[in-house]
């Protein structure tokens, strides 16, 4: 039996709670954004006191979670353009910068062989500074087809297969007929 779709973004979207600051979504968005997430942290090391700073790094991530019945390609390529659009702006580079990352995640009651092969397929990522010394950007993007119970993403997105993956063995731990 395939999970309900609204049921399994309240699990994502509490899942995502724990490190991810979830933001509302604007009201007249065209595309089946179910909402947004940013995460931000700042790492250092000091000798003895903070102005003797030994190194410093910054990261961020900026996550769209996407839900509808079923994607098809064109749909999938649009929400992940729509992303990347919204996310870029907001990358600052500077020397402490590490990286931004573009997380886009779609799920669906069911896919499409075009819409899986259109997330499988799309990469963007972008160097700042000389040698990336000023940091970088990458598209993380997975699809989730809950009828199968699974997760396809990009090279980049694979460790989304794994965390998808848990979300749903959790799942079957947790219902008393073992999710049948």
């Amino acid at each position: 039996m395939a999970i309900d779709r609204a049921t399994f973004l309240e699990i994502v979207k509490d899942a995502y709670s724990a490190y991810y600051t979830i933001l509302p979504v604007e009201e007249g968005e065209e595309l089946p954004l179910a909402f947004r997430a940013e995460y931000k942290v700042r790492d250092e090391q000091y000798f003895f006191v903070k102005s003797a700073n030994i190194w410093s790094n910054e990261k961020y991530e900026y996550c769209f979670v996407f839900s509808a019945p079923s994607f098809d390609a064109a749909l999938a390529e649009k929400c992940m353009d729509f992303s990347l659009a919204e996310m870029l702006p907001k990358v600052k580079p500077h020397k402490q910068h590490q990286y931004t990352n573009c997380k886009v995640i779609l799920i669906a009651d069911s896919l499409d062989d075009a819409a899986i092969a259109a997330v499988r397929k799309k990469h963007f990522s972008k160097s700042y500074g000389f040698l990336s010394t000023e940091g970088y950007t990458e598209l993380l993007a997975a699809a989730v087809d809950l009828s199968k119970e699974k997760t396809y993403a990009n090279r980049v997105g694979h460790d989304l297969e794994t965390f998808f993956g848990k979300l749903f063995a959790l799942r079957h731990e947790e219902t008393p007929d073992n999710g049948k």
